[in-house]
């Protein structure tokens, strides 16, 4: 029987592990839609140019996820520490750096958008739309960032139903827009980049009025007095610190990228039907992370908030629980797969040779839940613990002294290859962390 305490925290976890779940299922809804509203048009570079368009601001957004991941770090501690004006700070200080990073690429959008463009390739009206998709959306990259921010500023206070909320009216409202800039008003690829443009500055401002709501007196306050407000915000210590963390957790996004562009370029190398049956297991990955990464969002969390407390006892036992899930939701995903990953395949295309292609693989999907399990639930942990360099050290070590080793010595074996690699990978990536917490971390953190 499980003990009161204990019971406790398993329901506590999953009270912020749901949202996040249901949150991660929405996110790809608003790239599925805008494909599926501009598939319909009658040119295929209409849908050509929106994906490539879309492509290099989701690029740039991607490589900027250490401003949610330090976001939620610093205010699940903050939150444990019980200082809301710290706590409000880190959201703040956030926020002016996703503008700041925004700006920057919007003044230098041309440039940007040209060298991409010639490094995407693509036929002469592929491009032209794709310019035209991306023109608008960079527009809205500020807002992308920020909202990084805010919902990992919500996370790390374990809002995890605002997180949801906001992220569901945003996609209702990018689905709308679609619908009426594409079909009423006719406006194409024009009209799908400002439909996910406005809904990005709603989702903002729907975030920011919350916040504002149950935050306004602590905020006001705060920004009233100017000494506090100057020396916490600028503290050259803090400032120095917090770059440093933003630095190592884009060392590790970089290096993730990377193995997962290798994937993408040398499976193009070995045919076209490589690179569309890769294309597909990829989805295999999006569907492992809706569970795994939503279970490590709440593990950031909860962890966070236990090492702001200095609670050991309640963060080793907030890391046994989330392990322990993951596994169980790993185990899940593994046999869905053995069962249904051939249906799954036809379900996503319906191209004879490449499902034929694709199902040699299924074995990949079937394995990897089971050895990157550990990698999502530890990645959780170090975010919560903030110790971005060591994820970023072993991150660095998966990258190059086991991904690109493994494709070299198993070449041979083609495109078996490299989900081998990624499987050696994402395990090497787990166990070095684990390793790293139960043998030294955990043990001296509060020594």
């Amino acid at each position: 029987m499980i003990k009161t305490s204990s019971f406790e925290q398993h329901k506590r976890l999953f009270y912020l592990a749901l949202p996040m779940v249901l949150s991660n299922i929405t996110v790809p809804l608003l790239g599925l839609v805008d494909t599926a509203v501009i598939g319909h048009l009658e040119h295929a570079y209409f849908l050509g140019g929106s994906t490539i368009g879309a492509m290099l601001i989701t690029l740039v957004v991607s490589l900027c996820g250490f401003l949610r991941m330090s976001t939620t770090g610093l205010s699940a501690q903050t939150l444990g520490l019980g200082d809301l004006s710290k706590n409000l700070l880190v959201l703040l200080r956030g926020v002016f750096l996703a503008f700041i990073i925004g700006l920057l690429l919007i003044l230098l959008q041309s440039p940007f958008l040209d060298i991409a463009l010639t490094v995407a390739g693509g036929s002469e009206k592929v491009q032209w739309y794709a310019y035209q998709y991306a023109q608008i959306r960079i527009w809205g990259v500020p807002a992308s960032l920020a909202n990084l921010v805010i919902l990992g500023w919500l996370i790390g206070n374990q809002q995890g139903k605002t997180v949801m909320w906001v992220l569901i009216a945003t996609n209702l409202v990018n689905v709308f827009l679609d619908l009426v800039f594409v079909y009423v008003f006719n406006w194409q690829v024009q009209g799908v980049a400002l439909a996910s443009l406005l809904a990005e500055y709603s989702g903002m401002s729907l975030g920011i009025v919350f916040i504002a709501k149950y935050y306004k007196n602590a905020l006001k306050k705060l920004l009233l007095d100017k000494q506090q407000f100057n020396r916490l915000l600028l503290n050259k210590q803090v400032l120095r610190n917090y770059f440093q963390l933003n630095r190592d957790i884009l060392i590790r996004t970089l290096c993730l990228q990377a193995c997962l562009l290798f994937i993408t370029f040398q499976g193009a190398r070995l045919g076209d039907t490589v690179v569309a049956a890769n294309a597909i297991l990829m989805n295999f990955l999006l569907l492992i992370s809706f569970s795994l990464d939503g279970i490590a969002n709440a593990t950031e969390a909860m962890v966070g908030k236990a090492h702001g407390e200095k609670n050991l006892k309640e963060l080793k036992r907030t890391v046994n629980i989330s392990l322990f899930w993951s596994f169980i939701f790993a185990c899940f995903y593994a046999l869905l797969f053995a069962v249904f990953g051939s249906f799954f395949l036809t379900i996503i295309s319906d191209i004879p040779s490449v499902i034929d292609f694709a199902q040699q693989y299924i074995a990949w999907m079937v394995l990897l839940p089971l050895v990157s399990c550990w990698c999502f639930l530890y990645d959780g942990v170090y975010i919560g613990l903030m110790q971005a360099k060591v994820m970023r050290n072993s991150m660095i070590v998966a990258t190059f002294g086991c991904f690109f080793p493994v494709w070299y010595l198993l070449q041979d074996m083609g495109n078996h290859s490299l989900w081998a690699a990624y499987s050696a990978f994402m395990l090497v990536r787990g166990i070095s962390l684990a390793w790293h917490f139960h043998y030294y971390q955990a043990e001296s953190t509060y020594a």
